[in-house]
């Protein structure tokens, strides 16, 4: 298996469970508040991680009293924490509030993750002749994404970029890209075209490909995912069924273990299974890394369903 490389955020996920949410200007009482590591560059590191990939994380945690927490929650996951950076100020963090459907409200600070620079990632992302591929999101600042694109496809390294939060890029970024994943919203936003069944994921995947994508990926939610290549191969996985509790980190173990899936030789098809697998179990527990599950995990919930 070829290592992965994450380069994004690193957050502490403050999480509120209510019975339903606040309306505008109304005070509620929480049933409980839990602190959770998070930030979707270290949520799709764990995945990986658990999903049985080698994996490395590029990024910043504050001077604050978050920090030896938040590396401390990547390292006891085997991750390589040696190219997180230290910054002035205070980690990133998130404020959640999660309701008994499991649905979430997020309000995000950036904290260290927005002094993340450009030449703090790059040479990171370009000298590793051993990276399958280096995953990226939207939560450090566009600059140094970029710049971890460029230095990673020059190195021979796949670029694995999912999107959000949403926004759109140029059109000389797609070239970049080896797999683009994005969900209904964020393909909206990327190709300007609705997506909310298999044939419109069909169409927006078609426009990504025509920009310079390799492969492309849209999750559908409950309708399962969408994935077309440029050699024209397609494959549609169906979302397995469960009760969700939270689904805070459901797309970021998608992304994970789909990169660990291809990392270990899996096909598309196969690898977007054992993706699709892992998020329906992280949607089974509350927090975001606190819910991801491991290789085996996965691997006894496939199997359960073969049974079925």
């Amino acid at each position: 298996m070829g290592k992965l490389l994450v380069v994004g955020s690193i957050n502490m996920d403050i999480v509120s469970t209510v019975s339903q949410f606040p309306l505008p200007g109304e005070t509620i009482a929480s049933v409980r508040t839990d602190f959770f590591p998070g930030g979707k560059g270290a949520n799709q590191a764990v995945a990986a991680a658990r999903a049985g990939a080698d994996c490395g994380m590029i990024g910043a945690v504050g001077d604050d009293s978050f920090a030896a927490a938040l590396l401390a929650a990547l390292q006891q996951d085997g991750i390589a924490t040696e190219q997180i950076l230290r910054k002035p100020g205070s980690s990133g963090f998130a404020i959640i509030t999660v309701n008994e459907e499991g649905e979430n409200h997020i309000v995000l600070t950036a904290g260290a993750n927005g002094q993340l620079t450009a030449e703090d990632a790059a040479a990171g992302a370009g000298n590793g002749a051993d990276v399958f591929a280096v995953l990226l999101q939207n939560e450090i600042p566009w600059d140094t994404n970029f710049a971890v694109m460029s230095s990673a496809h020059s190195s021979g390294a796949r670029v694995f970029y999912n999107p959000a939060p949403a926004r759109a890029f140029p059109d000389h970024v797609f070239p970049l890209l080896h797999t683009l994943i994005m969900n209904e919203t964020e393909a909206a936003v990327i190709t300007g075209l609705a997506v909310n069944d298999e044939h419109s994921a069909k169409a927006s995947a078609e426009w990504a490909l025509d920009k310079g994508v390799e492969e492309v990926i849209i999750t559908l939610g409950a309708k399962g995912c969408f994935y077309l290549n440029k050699q024209g191969q397609a494959a549609a996985v169906s979302a397995f069924k469960v009760k969700p509790v939270d689904t805070t980190a459901a797309g970021d173990t998608f992304f994970g273990a789909y990169a660990a899936a291809s990392a270990d030789g899996l096909s598309a098809e196969d690898a977007l299974t054992f993706a699709a697998a892992a998020a329906a179990l992280a949607v089974t527990k509350q927090g975001a890394q606190a819910s991801i599950p491991n290789k085996a995990d996965i691997e006894a919930f496939l199997q359960r369903q073969r049974e079925k």
